[in-house]
């Protein structure tokens, strides 16, 4: 009798701790699943937080384009020049870096924006068509009206009283040809002028038709050897009725003997053009 009361109680104690041993294992088993959860509920946690910053970043980067767009909108405000000419504030801070460029005899000249605007454009056209030009008297470079005028003396394209092209015309019309040609906003408009003195001969029947001649011949050059679309060109004569000076002499009436080049461009455009020139 006492054996088996020795077995039973065996055997319980084995049946309890076998009890004990798998509660343990479920708690575990329970523990572990726990933990698998918080894991893919973190890792769901973490791909949202990544999807967040991920748009954050684009809209940090959306703010920083529209801001550096307002800085570039700001810089091509366009401004307005003595009432005359529009020009954007880039092309104006242009303007400034080449005057510093400019003699500063000829500077202290300048009394209005509009006086600056001619150095700059005179200096960058000059300097486009020649650095020798840029203090050549036989060309002058002015603006009125948005409107860009070179004047050459007759002695640099045409021969005394004739309406052909003399050979040393050529490098001074390849390079303006080159000003003209890139930039597709330019119109030209090519003008004769003459001293008054009478001329009657085989081929030129007065000053009008001299001017006119003079006028043609310079735009078919600019056609036929360098390329301007033709389109784009005009030609007239103002015979001696526009001087720039009175004829009381011979060096006045040498001035007087001109041809104007007029430039009917975008302004900003152009002056951006001889800048990167």
């Amino acid at each position: 009798m006492k054996k088996s009361f020795t077995f039973i109680a065996l055997s319980g104690a084995i049946l309890m701790t076998s009890c004990v041993s798998k509660k343990k294992y479920v708690a575990l088993e329970q523990e572990l699943q726990d933990t698998r959860s918080t894991l893919q509920r973190t890792a769901v946690e973490k791909e949202e937080l990544e999807g967040k910053f991920a748009k954050i970043e684009a809209r940090v980067a959306d703010y920083n384009a529209k801001i550096n767009s307002l800085k570039e909108s700001s810089n091509e405000k366009m401004v307005m020049v003595d009432d005359i000419a529009a020009i954007s504030n880039s092309t104006k801070e242009k303007m400034r870096e080449t005057l510093t460029q400019v003699d500063p005899n000829r500077l202290q000249e300048a009394r209005t924006l509009q006086d600056s605007m001619n150095l700059a454009v005179s200096h960058n056209l000059k300097g486009s068509l020649d650095d020798s030009l840029k203090d050549d008297e036989d060309i002058s470079i002015n603006i009125d009206n948005t409107v860009v005028m070179i004047s050459i003396s007759d002695k640099m394209l045409f021969k005394t009283s004739s309406y052909r092209v003399s050979d040393k015309a050529n490098d001074i019309l390849q390079k303006l040809a080159n000003v003209i040609n890139s930039e597709p906003s330019i119109e030209v408009m090519v003008e004769g002028h003459t001293d008054p003195r009478t001329i009657n001969n085989a081929v030129v029947q007065d000053n009008w038709d001299l001017s006119v001649k003079r006028a043609t011949s310079i735009v078919r050059k600019l056609q036929n050897e360098y390329n301007v679309a033709p389109e784009k060109l005009i030609a007239s004569g103002r015979s001696s009725y526009k001087p720039l000076v009175e004829n009381d002499s011979k060096e006045n009436m040498a001035i007087n003997r001109r041809t104007k080049i007029v430039l009917l461009p975008n302004m900003d455009k152009f002056f951006a053009l001889l800048s990167a020139n």
